[in-house]
């Protein structure tokens, strides 16, 4: 096979191994992120549990000091029953405390109300925190195990860069730029195979039956007449 032909084939799988590790290296940092973001939001969640918690004792703390307030008004109605001079007096003062009582009442449920709700909070708290300690713990090992796979994609990618520079050295300047000019422009598929089914590898089109003979005796290079790519020949296994 013609020497710079072997050197355009070992250049494309560089090239291929090289993309897909790029791709790796691309990849392997958006898992990190995600895993962080993981983590936010667990920790976001127990946040808003703790901020509703603290809303919700002082609502109560407002509902308890009005509940003295409707209290000490009822005491007060009460005490006037013994002031009153008249039946009309009485029935307006009785009127006020049943008026108190039920303001009483209302206050008295929206306290239950918040109490449940503080210690709905109080759980579901627990829980969230558990959930954050044990997110924490697993993002640290997934965490751990993607920045070691990072670790080698990086350190492989540095390697076959290097075997494709002293490849690339063996070709031609003007063929070397060709070659990178149809890989950029074809998807990072500059050179494609033919075998028995006489059609290219890169854009299935087919081979004229001359062309066939010529990539058989591979002493010269040649361009896949449809797509432009270098073309070379695969027995079928």
């Amino acid at each position: 096979m013609e020497p710079q032909l072997l050197t355009l084939i070992d250049l494309q799988g560089f090239d291929t191994r090289i993309a897909a590790l790029e791709g790796d290296a691309a990849r392997l940092p958006k898992q990190i992120e995600a895993i962080h973001a993981a983590v936010a939001e667990a920790k976001a969640l127990l946040d808003a549990l703790k901020q509703k918690a603290d809303a919700t004792r002082k609502d109560l703390r407002g509902k308890e000091k009005d509940l003295e307030v409707v209290t000490a008004k009822r005491s007060k109605a009460e005490a006037r029953l013994w002031e009153v001079k008249n039946n009309v007096e009485y029935s307006a003062v009785l009127s006020e405390i049943e008026s108190i009582k039920q303001e009483k009442a209302r206050g008295e449920e929206e306290i239950l109300g918040l109490m449940e709700l503080q210690e709905r909070l109080a759980a579901e708290t627990r829980e969230a925190e558990t959930r954050l300690k044990g997110r924490e713990e697993q993002a640290r090992q997934d965490e751990a195990v993607v920045r070691k796979k990072l670790e080698a994609v990086e350190s492989q990618l540095a390697t076959v860069r290097v075997e494709r520079a002293t490849r690339a050295r063996e070709l031609p300047r003007p063929l070397l730029a060709d070659y990178a000019k149809i890989l950029k422009a074809r998807a990072g598929v500059a050179v494609a195979s033919v075998n028995s089914t006489a059609i290219c590898g890169g854009c299935r089109v087919a081979i004229r039956p001359q062309a066939i003979q010529e990539l058989k005796a591979a002493r010269t290079l040649m361009l896949c007449e449809s797509c432009g790519r270098y073309l070379y020949w695969q027995e079928s296994a």
